[in-house]
């Protein structure tokens, strides 16, 4: 079973004490290219490009001049503890065990607009570049076309080493765009969450994302390996809506 995740926008990258193993990302020599391409934009190309405040776009400015690519611990952090949001606050990494870090390095992916797709304990350098940049880079008009097939090669071949077909899809839509299903050699499951409000269940995006990594952990820490474990999941008041749910797309409600 392999679980995929978006990125956060927020970034801590103060020292941490939780674990000092780490891995390198898998497309650096892409990330490369595109950094190469980010570094020619001023300030206010980068605020118009990312509909964001002069404020981010000079901090990003300077994030992408100082990016290094052969990052080290002292340097760089991993993945998993850098990203902060509401899916992250989900997972709670900070309370996980050595021997859960280990399961999430051969179980998480985390994909990402800059990297393409990162293991937990992948070593990455501030940034911010959402996969539904439109930016031009080597001839492709957008980050999916930039990306083309490598995400989910590699996804394939980390389901393949795992024995399995199982795909659990928890990123968000604008980052499971970048994974091309046709050519995905496993069976998607994509869970929802939904909240009780105003006389039905919706979903309401701040709950959702939260609940994303609650059920990122919930697989993690249970080391869980077949699809009907899902149903157990009753983090936070939720619980699998029977009546809601189809085969590949199970719905779990609170409220």
């Amino acid at each position: 079973m392999l679980i995929i995740i978006s990125p956060a926008k927020t970034l801590n990258f103060e020292k941490q004490n939780l674990t000092q193993v780490y891995s390198h990302p898998k497309f650096i020599s892409q990330s490369k290219i595109l950094i190469k391409e980010l570094r020619k934009l001023k300030p206010d190309d980068i605020a118009k490009l990312m509909k964001i405040s002069p404020k981010l776009a000079y901090l990003n400015f300077e994030r992408f001049q100082q990016w290094e690519a052969s990052s080290t611990i002292d340097t760089a952090k991993q993945a998993l503890l850098s990203f902060k949001g509401e899916v992250f606050n989900g997972i709670k990494v900070e309370s996980y065990t050595k021997e859960d870090l280990d399961f999430s390095q051969s179980h998480l992916r985390i994909l990402s607009g800059l990297y393409g797709i990162l293991k937990p304990l992948d070593l990455i350098s501030p940034y911010r570049l959402e996969m539904g940049t439109k930016i031009s880079v080597s001839g492709k008009n957008n980050l999916y076309e930039f990306w083309d097939d490598k995400i989910t090669s590699s996804l394939n071949k980390s389901i393949n080493e795992q024995g399995d077909n199982i795909l659990i899809n928890l990123a968000s839509n604008e980052y499971f765009k970048s994974v091309k299903v046709n050519k995905l050699k496993a069976n998607v499951i994509s869970p929802v969450f939904k909240d009780f409000k105003n006389g039905q269940y919706k979903i309401i995006s701040i709950y959702a994302k939260k609940a994303r990594g609650l059920m990122t952990s919930f697989i993690l820490k249970n080391r869980l390996s077949k699809l009907d474990e899902l149903k157990l999941f009753d983090a936070e008041g939720y619980y699998y809506n029977d009546k809601l749910s189809k085969p590949e797309q199970p719905v779990f409600t609170r409220g």
